[in-house]
């Protein structure tokens, strides 16, 4: 299973007839810290008028609230809620902040105004996809190591540790979907000779060539 989430969050401002909006991004796993963080940023922007937000909390069941916080309704949560649904991103929280100009922007501005600050302050963060599966241990020979190697490479499967004794260990981040095509294919290829053992199970994502593992809690 993939699911596309906030590794890192990102912000932005953008200035509209004198009104600034600040768009600030957070990862969240829960309600509770969605709330927390919002407070954070009113007592950061204390002298504001608005803070308006979004979140979409992922699971069994999707979570989604929004607030237009004294603004028109429908012209602030929503435009935010909008982009995130927009981007299939989850577990996430979208503040934008509102320091009032002194200019009506009128209800077709204020959405505008309040999406173009979600949009840029999305596209300020590093978004990633995570994909659930587990890390497999491959203990080979030498002589199935090539086979091996050559199997993992065509499924773009990247090692992640290789450990040289008498015998040889690679460590793999495999899929769930893929796991059981994976460990048949590497079996036949060796004549069993490999032996492959799920170390644990995880969730993982390539973060700009990286990869990095979010062990399940």
């Amino acid at each position: 299973m993939e699911s596309r989430t906030v590794h890192k969050g990102g912000s932005a401002e953008i200035v509209e007839k004198k009104s600034r909006f600040i768009g600030e991004v957070f990862p969240v796993e829960h309600e509770e810290e969605a709330m927390q963080l919002l407070e954070q940023v009113k007592k950061k922007y204390w002298d504001a008028r608005h803070h308006c937000w979004a979140y979409v909390i992922s699971g069994d069941r999707v979570q989604e609230r929004l607030s237009d916080d004294g603004e028109p309704s429908g012209t602030a949560g929503k435009p935010i809620l909008e982009v995130i649904r927009g981007q299939q991103v989850g577990n996430l929280l979208v503040v934008v902040t509102r320091y009032f100009g002194g200019t009506l922007l009128g209800t077709g501005g204020l959405v505008r105004a309040y999406t173009e600050a979600a949009k840029q302050a999305l596209a300020e963060s590093v978004i990633i996809t995570r994909i659930t599966g587990y890390r497999l241990k491959i203990e080979t020979d030498y002589t199935g190591l090539g086979k091996i190697q050559y199997l993992l490479a065509q499924r773009k499967i990247p090692i992640v540790q290789s450990e040289y004794t008498d015998q040889v260990t690679l460590s793999v981040l495999v899929s769930e979907e893929a796991e059981n095509e994976i460990v048949q294919e590497i079996t036949e290829a060796t004549n069993g000779q490999a032996d492959i053992k799920r170390a644990y199970a995880c969730s993982f994502a390539d973060v700009n060539g990286e990869m990095l593992e979010f062990p399940d809690e």
